[in-house]
């Protein structure tokens, strides 16, 4: 980096060792202040590219070994010394969580992406990566006494600093403590816990997953045409289905589905008496409800995959 035959000359560093000269015409006394700024300015721009050029390898490295860790890879001599390279400990039981970004405006940039990953640098087992362009999967390490509890709290000051840094929402899937030999079965888990996260809960752990457990073995087809067949007629109406969800969340209780509604109880008996002759199901009925309680079920899944 000579600017010039002769005249000053300022010699650039990086990592001690020699990497570039500077050259500068002019008197010294007047010159060499602004050499300087040239001098610190053009090895600030080098160190901050190569670290640069380091996350992301880094990054893409760490994405391809836990995909091949997912995907069962055999633990050859290569698989063992990328690990070590890597500081990923194959030792210790693991928890997979997978973070989606809600809906974003702009693709999250690099330093957006250092910052998200930095935040777990305190926790020096836990694993961070990025996995495509809109997710984090973080491989928690576990102890055997870390309770739920406190990796919630730990996530949701997590999805709060996404908020303040990214400006947007997310979710988040929690699988259960496994060996890292068995951690497609955790990944998987998370996925399907990641599946049923709302606004209302964002955090799922796959632990707490029952009905959702027998949801996740439905093709979506069946899901959509048992919809269709028996609540469709009264999908139209919105403020009929919603009525429904609320008499439900109510424990179908009519006193406070109307009050909750702010509606009389007799126009609450209008609209269910409307669509039991709509869709042939009284909510009164067990068997019906449960019909109904799956439908509408189906029906908030099929909406969120829609968003």
């Amino acid at each position: 980096m000579d600017w010039c035959q002769s005249g000053n000359k300022l010699t650039c560093f990086f990592q001690n060792d020699v990497i570039g000269v500077i050259g500068i015409t002019g008197e010294p006394d007047v010159v060499t202040p602004f050499g300087e700024i040239i001098r610190k300015m053009t090895e600030l721009l080098i160190s901050e590219n190569f670290y640069a050029e380091q996350f992301d390898w880094q990054s893409r490295a760490t994405e391809a070994f836990v995909f091949d860790l997912i995907q069962g890879r055999e633990w050859d001599t290569q698989f063992l010394n990328n690990a070590d390279l890597l500081s990923i400990n194959l030792t210790i039981p693991r928890i997979v969580a997978i973070i989606d970004f809600g809906s974003m405006d702009s693709p999250v940039t690099r330093d957006g992406w250092y910052t998200l990953l930095n935040w777990f640098r305190d926790h020096e087992n836990d694993v961070p990566l990025r996995w495509r362009n809109e997710r984090i999967v973080v491989l928690f390490a576990s102890d055997g006494n870390k309770q739920e509890g406190q990796l919630k709290h730990r996530l949701h000051q997590f999805l709060l600093f996404i908020k303040n840094h990214i400006g947007t929402e997310a979710y988040v899937g929690v699988g259960q403590s496994v060996l890292p030999q068995d951690l497609q079965i955790s990944y998987h888990q998370a996925e399907r816990a990641l599946k049923t996260t709302r606004n209302e809960n964002p955090i799922v752990f796959d632990g707490e997953l029952r009905l959702e457990m027998i949801f996740e073995e439905i093709k979506q087809e069946t899901k959509i045409e048992f919809m269709n067949r028996t609540i469709g007629p009264a999908l139209h109406d919105s403020e009929l289905v919603h009525t429904i969800k609320e008499l439900i969340r109510q424990n179908q209780s009519l006193k406070n589905t109307a009050e909750s509604l702010h509606i009389h109880i007799n126009t609450l008996h209008y609209r269910i008496k409307k669509f039991e002759e709509l869709t042939g199901y009284h909510p009164g009925n067990l068997e019906n409800l449960v019909t109904i309680y799956l439908a509408l079920r189906f029906l908030d899944e099929n909406t969120k995959i829609n968003c």
